[in-house]
């Protein structure tokens, strides 16, 4: 498969998230969250490990981590645990990315009672061809870090309402329940359609864009499988839009062959195989986008009704990042 160079990518590097993680003595070491109604109390070194574009999502204006702008915002009275930050973020999103970098990292890293991967790998490091990883460990985080794929996909769908003139607007316009029935439809009919793939290679097949077909080799050689279905997907509350997410663990290559306390025996590698998750480093800390229009045509009729053809049109972008933990 041919490399997706950062010339034929066909998706573009965006700014990262402004954090400003401020190391005063006085720094923050748990955050409360109220994700639209719903609590969390979360540490800062996990708020720090999250993915850069799931923070730009959860803090757009940045985020200061210190004690000093909890008294400046409150007088200094209250403790850290009494400041709630209020976030305009899905709940269920959130606690699927929180489960799932807490699996990863107690399954690499191990637990109290469980030894993680990483006991039985920090051999590959001293061991590792320098023709295939360059120089070792310090550059090649691949061996000491679990790697994760971080997918998202924004969609924000426009409806193309029937010619029999009932679905409209008023003087004002606002819509009527006939357009409000047919949006809602839609965003189910969408909602429902939860393969990760299908939407792109229709593009891939309709566009003939080769930067494309190499962007879903690559990620379905590096951990996705093709007929993958999105993790978390969701409408966004009045408004015509779907959020969704994927994670994956990065396929490295390293592949371990017993528990890992068995020894260095245990642990093989396929080179060719990191020699493909590198390419994913490109994204470290670098969430990077696409976006594309695609248009397709669905049924809203009720079952035992006739036909009723709409026009959808979905505005479509996609976040790919990878997060080292």
């Amino acid at each position: 498969m041919a490399a997706v160079s950062a010339s034929s990518s066909p998706i573009t590097q965006v700014s990262q998230v402004p954090t400003q993680a401020n190391l005063q003595p006085q720094l923050l070491t748990r955050l409360q969250l109220d994700l639209r109604g719903e609590r969390f109390s979360v540490d800062r070194e996990t708020i720090m490990n999250l993915p850069e574009s799931v923070l730009l999502c959860l803090f757009p204006n940045g985020l200061v981590l210190s004690r000093q702008s909890v008294a400046l915002s409150d007088g200094g009275d209250n403790e850290e645990d009494e400041e709630v930050y209020g976030v305009d973020f899905d709940p269920k999103c959130f606690s699927y990315v929180l489960t799932f970098f807490r699996n990863a990292s107690d399954t690499f890293y191990g637990t109290a009672s469980t030894p993680g991967l990483f006991a039985a790998q920090q051999h590959l490091s001293d061991n590792a061809p320098s023709s295939e990883f360059g120089p070792p460990l310090s550059q090649n985080p691949l061996l000491t870090k679990q790697a994760i794929i971080v997918l998202r996909e924004e969609l924000e769908y426009f409806s193309i309402p029937p010619k029999d003139g009932k679905a409209s607007t008023d003087e004002n316009g606002n819509a009527n329940d006939p357009l409000l029935e047919m949006k809602r439809k839609c965003g189910q009919i969408l909602l429902e359609k939860r393969n990760i793939f299908t939407a792109l290679q229709r593009n891939v097949n309709k566009e003939n864009n080769v930067a494309e077909q190499h962007l879903i080799d690559m990620l379905c050689m590096s951990g996705f499988d093709r007929d993958d279905a999105w993790g978390f997907r969701a409408l966004e509350p009045s408004r015509c839009c779907i959020s969704s997410i994927a994670l994956v663990l990065l396929k490295t290559g390293i592949v371990h062959r017993g528990p890992p306390h068995t020894g260095e025996a245990a642990v093989t590698v396929d080179y060719a195989q990191m020699a493909t998750a590198q390419k994913l480093l490109l994204f470290w800390r670098k969430p990077a986008r696409k976006c594309w229009w695609d248009g397709v045509e669905v049924d809203i009729a009720n079952e035992g009704e006739s036909a009723k053809l709409v026009k959808l049109w979905a505005r479509r972008v996609w976040t790919l990042e990878l997060s080292l933990i």
